[in-house]
């Protein structure tokens, strides 16, 4: 009998690296931690915000809430505010907690058991953004044109309140005049305009970068749903909705303006770049079937400018194109150049400037660029190598440049335990449909073997016959072989 699904995630934690328990120690500094969102601020540093209107969007079901966002329209401008969870203030650089967040480098999801990067006492509360609750952030006020340029940023601690906790799905219902506004902003105006003028915002910002070349996909997201037994009850997708390119933009406008606050002041960037895509001929070849030509080299806007139109005449396939095309241009990386030179491009976002900022509760190089920001304003409470003073820099380039290549390191063992324990999760779903038949779409495919996915429910699996000559992005029928829960294998072949 196979084991159960959360000690299998369990297992692929440690076989990836990964730690599944916090230390002792790391747990004692948790239990000591105090709420310094609650004690009188007598630095005189930190601005007093908590009566902005701030929101939070998430999952329904997120309790690690990273960041907050205000938007006002000002004099044919918006003034936009991101108020980050300050998690350095907590967080000691080599303190117990420091040294058992950068063993993960990320909060682990896996849908059966989450894996914190920091313990819960701050994951899920200190370093939560939580709906009442007065809690230290780093905030990133910019102004944004009417023609969605950002003309001005500045960044500084401070104290927030978060006045509502909304849900993605809810919120996109409501904009869409699907639904009623969530029973927040059916209650307070403040709250329902606060939102509307994000979403206004949001859309320019997407305008702007659209025009520019960014690349816009209609991506599934999977989540496993669990029955009361412990067993997997279903896995559903769900697209990104309205409310989802909110955060998305506001938080992409967010790190542009931290990165270019950074290198403004000499400071090094930390970044994570999508250079070039890895198969750019294969990406020409799906064009083709679309009748549309892509130039021999790398060019976003061109390849922005094909899946629109692919979109627009085929709205049908574009989740499965756009799977095989985020497939096809492959993982980003971490990268640092020293100080005062802009990073290398981001080829899907189409964006110089860019670092990861807004999660720190999550994501160790946006606590890295959180120490970063602390450092070029003179107020590195906790320096590295014993540096301090505005003129000093929190970390050195080496220092830097090593947490880059462990960061990308970690995050793709983290990705890669999630994938696994999917499969795994998505084998005991379908360990009563051997012999069915399924619509599938080509995922994969190297000297290793052909990977199909198919729509419903939406798993992925090997081919292991029938996959000759195959490309990703071609769609095929295939009939389910086999499947080995605790290994993760669901095995097909070509009907």
């Amino acid at each position: 009998m196979a084991p159960d699904l959360e000690t299998i995630a369990r297992r692929a934690m440690r076989e990836k690296g990964l730690i599944v328990d916090f230390p002792a120690p790391a747990r004692q500094q948790a239990d000591r931690c105090r709420d310094l969102g609650a004690v009188p601020d007598k630095s005189g540093r930190l601005a007093d915000l908590r009566d902005l209107p701030w929101t939070s969007i998430d999952n329904d079901d997120s309790l690690d809430l990273d960041q907050l966002e205000v938007a006002f329209p000002e004099d044919k401008e918006y003034r936009l505010l991101v108020a980050v969870a300050d998690v350095d203030v907590y967080v000691g650089a080599h303190s117990p907690i420091d040294v058992a967040a950068r063993v993960n480098t990320t909060s682990v999801y896996t849908g059966v058991k989450n894996f914190p990067m920091l313990p819960d006492r701050l994951s899920y509360d200190l370093t939560s953004l939580l709906a009442g609750k007065s809690r230290r952030a780093m905030v990133v006020e910019m102004r944004i044109s009417a023609d969605g340029q950002i003309t001005g940023r500045r960044i500084f601690p401070a104290l927030v309140q978060n006045k509502a906790k909304l849900c993605y799905d809810a919120v996109a219902v409501w904009l869409e005049g699907k639904a009623g506004a969530p029973g927040p902003l059916a209650r307070e105006k403040e709250l329902r305009l606060q939102v509307e003028t994000q979403d206004r915002l949001a859309r320019l910002l997407r305008r702007v970068r659209m025009a520019a070349g960014a690349l816009e996909f209609a991506t599934l997201e999977t989540r496993i749903e669990m029955a009361a037994d412990g067993r997997v009850k279903r896995i559903v997708s769900r697209r990104q909705n309205r409310a989802e390119r909110i955060i998305e933009e506001l938080m992409v406008a967010c790190n542009q303006s931290t990165a270019a606050f950074l290198a403004a002041r000499g400071l090094p960037v930390f970044s994570r770049v999508v250079r070039e895509p890895e198969r750019w001929p294969r990406i020409v070849e799906l064009a083709a079937t679309y009748h549309s030509h892509l130039p021999a080299d790398p060019d976003a806007k061109a390849l922005s400018g094909f899946l629109r139109k692919a979109r627009q005449a085929r709205p049908d396939a574009f989740t499965d194109l756009s799977l095989a095309v985020i497939k096809l241009i492959g993982r980003g990386e971490y990268h640092v150049l020293p100080g005062g030179r802009i990073p290398e491009g981001h080829f899907g976002l189409a964006l110089n400037h860019y670092a990861h900022s807004t999660a720190p509760n999550r994501r160790y190089p946006d606590l890295v660029t959180q120490r970063l920001l602390k450092a070029a304003l003179g107020g590195c409470a906790r320096p590295l190598g014993g540096l301090a003073g505005a003129e000093k820099k929190a970390y050195s380039l080496p220092q830097l440049q090593s947490l880059a290549v462990r960061c990308t390191q970690q995050e793709d063992a983290a990705n890669k335990v999630e994938r696994q324990v999917k499969k795994c999760a998505a084998a005991e779903l379908l360990e009563d449909q051997r012999g069915c038949l399924f619509s599938a779409l080509v995922t994969g495919s190297s000297d290793k073997g052909t990977w199909v996915r198919i729509k419903n429910p939406p798993v992925e699996g090997k081919l292991v016959r029938g996959g000759q000559r195959l490309k990703v992005g071609d769609r095929l029928r295939v009939r389910l072989l086999s499947t080995d829960v605790e290994k993760g294998f669901i095995d097909f072949a070509k009907a």
